[in-house]
């Protein structure tokens, strides 16, 4: 028996997948644990499949490398597709740009038996950026999963609608099943859509299911960061992708008689905030990068609503459960 599944969720990730495929082959003391490795070629473009085939010839022989492809594209079908897949009742999701530590499969398969009531727990990451980091980039740096929350266990609470981010995540796969649709309306960004948030909607889900959410500071990641994504090209469709997501993620667990007074209010304090920033920052916002993402977030969560319901992403029906699975939608992180 399989006890812990690592997934790599990949999209032209030829160039990326030897440094993680590295450090998993080099991790440490799991002599007691029997795991996989499977990456998931979301529709690469590149030579992804062919990186993983050359890796499979000289792999750990205990520990299988599996190579899947999911035509959809987007993260979401990707890590679906490695729930589904998966011979283990743990799954932990690095991205093709997260650096495990050495330990960091140990730490996970461990802290899973510590915590037997978390559904989800997340690891501690670290920014690696490989640019000059634009002033005040604090204010942003958590949109770029960078996860430093201590050195000691916390849980996180559902009143303070906080989810941490899919990067370096650990799932039980028994509460993924039980608790994620499967029709979800995010599945996260592919070519022409910049949408994101999809693993925010997922582990919602296994939160409102009654599963407890954890950080585990024992399980260290480095995110890499190339140079491009700290630009100005790369940030404002990135941070509009964010707010044109947001009415799903608000509005996860919402009783429907709250909504529109949810939607009213949402609509009320997103205005508030692009006039507040528009006086603060006025003709800053040309070469302040920092405030100019900002101010993107703000507009476009305003129209988030308007552009998912012309988009037709809240009108998906479930074919499972015959119902609109906008209906499940529930409360918002930040």
């Amino acid at each position: 028996m399989i006890n812990f599944t690592v997934a790599i969720p990949t999209y032209n990730g030829s160039e990326r997948l030897p440094l993680v495929l590295e450090q998993l082959r080099s991790q440490i003391n799991t002599e007691k644990i029997s795991w996989q490795v499977i990456v998931v070629d979301n529709n690469s473009k590149d030579n992804t499949e062919k990186v993983v085939r050359k890796y499979q010839e000289n792999w750990l022989q205990q520990v299988p490398l599996v190579y899947y492809f999911e035509k959809k594209q987007g993260a979401g079908f990707a890590r679906n597709r490695a729930v589904k897949i998966a011979k283990s009742p743990l799954i932990g999701f690095l991205d093709d740009d997260n650096i495990p530590a050495e330990n960091w499969v140990v730490a996970a398969y461990e802290f899973a038996q510590k915590y037997p009531r978390a559904g989800a727990y997340a690891s501690q990451i670290h920014g690696d950026f490989a640019g000059e980091l634009p002033p005040d980039f604090d204010r942003i740096k958590s949109y770029f999963a960078i996860t430093e929350k201590g050195e000691e266990p916390l849980l996180y609470q559902p009143e303070l609608k906080v989810i941490p981010p899919s990067a370096g995540l650990v799932v039980r796969r028994k509460a993924w099943l039980e608790s994620v649709p499967k029709h979800c309306i995010l599945n996260g960004r592919k070519p022409g859509s910049m949408l994101t948030a999809e693993d925010t909607e997922t582990i919602s889900y296994i939160q409102q299911a009654g599963w407890e959410i954890w950080y585990n500071p024992e399980m260290e990641i480095t995110h890499k960061i190339p140079k491009h994504r700290l630009e100005k090209d790369y940030l404002i469709p990135f941070f509009r992708g964010i707010g044109l997501s947001r009415y799903v993620t608000r509005m996860l667990g919402v009783k429907p008689w709250l909504k529109p007074l949810a939607f009213l209010a949402y609509t009320a304090n997103d205005t508030r905030k692009i006039l507040r920033h528009l006086v603060k920052y006025n003709l800053k916002l040309r070469t302040d990068i920092v405030a100019a993402c900002e101010l993107e977030l703000y507009i476009n969560s305003l129209i988030s609503p308007f552009y998912l319901w012309k988009n037709g992403y809240l009108s998906k029906v479930s074919p499972d459960s015959s119902s609109v699975v906008e209906s499940k939608i529930g409360l918002s992180v930040k």
